[in-house]
C-alpha cells in the first residue's frame, strides 16, 4: 500500500505527458504529497521518463528543489 500513491502518481503523469503546464503542475504537486524516498524514485522515473520527451524537460526544474 505505501508505494500506492508512488505508481498513482506516474500514471497521472503519464496521462498529463501530453500538455506541458499540466505534466509541470502534476509533477509540483507530486512533489509536495511524496514521502521523501518516493521522490527519489519519481526523480529517477522521470529522468527516464523524459528521455524521449523535450518538451517536458522544464518539468525538471522542480526536482532541483
Amino acid at each position: 500500500m505505501p508505494r500506492a500513491m508512488l505508481e498513482y502518481t506516474k500514471t497521472v503523469l503519464q496521462k498529463v505527458s501530453f500538455d506541458t503546464k499540466l505534466f509541470c503542475k502534476e509533477v509540483e504537486k507530486a512533489i509536495q504529497r511524496l514521502l521523501p524516498n518516493e521522490v527519489e524514485e519519481l526523480k529517477h522515473w522521470l529522468r527516464q521518463f523524459l528521455t524521449d520527451k523535450p518538451e517536458l524537460h522544464e518539468s525538471l526544474i522542480f526536482l532541483k528543489a
